[in-house]
């Protein structure tokens, strides 16, 4: 299949700076990809320019005819003088109807938050809330940036698994930013990890042993992303065989 993104040699600068510097990447249908790096590498921008918010200075940058795309934002701040629902806020989007709000509300568990104050909501419901508007519109992929910063530890296991939920059960792209290597690093697909440049990319547990990687995040990283891959693994084998020993027994 055709990708929806790509990306070649793309690089950018600003403020004399450059902060991307001869990026190529695709994101294919169905591709779940995590961008890691340090604060600073030029990951939001990196989405940005992917979303044409900028145009990169050098490279080519393509995508699939009418893409259609959802975007979850890093940040998010609403005016405390417009007191304005949930149901109104979602309503906002490409005009949707009611009943396409009301749709999205039910799939993402918000539908008793509809009446609710935008600003009288908790970080996980305004992040539940977000990600319902980013969905509206059926997009082709989703792109989030940070989107489980500002959530606790039970807030950010939630959420990812949402995100993982609607990825199988949409069968979307996604493409994310994050710092929760221990989370994302589970379900993702295929990881870049960035620092102005792609320093490595690959499957999680290729990354988690690549010299840049350990380089960036220390041996300390490197090594319980191992454990954790080979545990998530393990676990998933261990599902497979029991249920292959059911279907022999029937």
């Amino acid at each position: 299949m055709d990708p929806l993104i790509t990306a070649q040699n793309i690089s950018f600068s600003a403020n004399g700076q450059k902060i991307l510097n001869d990026i190529s990447l695709e994101i294919a249908p169905q591709d779940f990809i995590t961008i890691i790096g340090p604060n600073g590498a030029g990951k939001s921008m990196l989405l940005k320019c992917l979303m044409r918010f900028y145009e990169p200075d050098e490279g080519l940058l393509d995508h699939k005819k009418n893409l259609r795309i959802g975007y979850v934002p890093q940040n998010f701040s609403t005016n405390s003088i417009m007191p304005i629902n949930v149901e109104y806020f979602l309503g906002l989007k490409n005009k949707s109807s009611k009943n396409q709000v009301k749709e999205i509300a039910a799939e993402l568990n918000i539908a008793n938050l509809l009446k609710t104050p935008v600003n009288n909501l908790s970080g996980g419901q305004r992040q539940r809330m977000l990600l319902a508007r980013a969905l509206l519109g059926n997009p082709e992929i989703l792109i989030l940036d940070e989107p489980a910063q500002n959530l606790d530890i039970s807030g950010q296991l939630a959420f990812y698994k949402m995100i993982e939920e609607i990825y199988q059960r949409r069968q979307i792209s996604i493409l994310m930013v994050s710092h929760d290597l221990h989370m994302v690093m589970v379900s993702t697909k295929k990881v870049i990890c960035l620092f102005h440049h792609i320093c490595c990319s690959g499957s999680p547990n290729i990354v988690a042993k690549d010299p840049e990687f350990i380089s960036l995040f220390g041996q300390d990283m490197a090594k319980m992303m191992a454990t954790y891959q080979h545990s998530h693994n393990h676990m998933h084998e261990c599902g497979a065989n029991h249920k292959n020993k059911e279907i022999a027994n029937v």
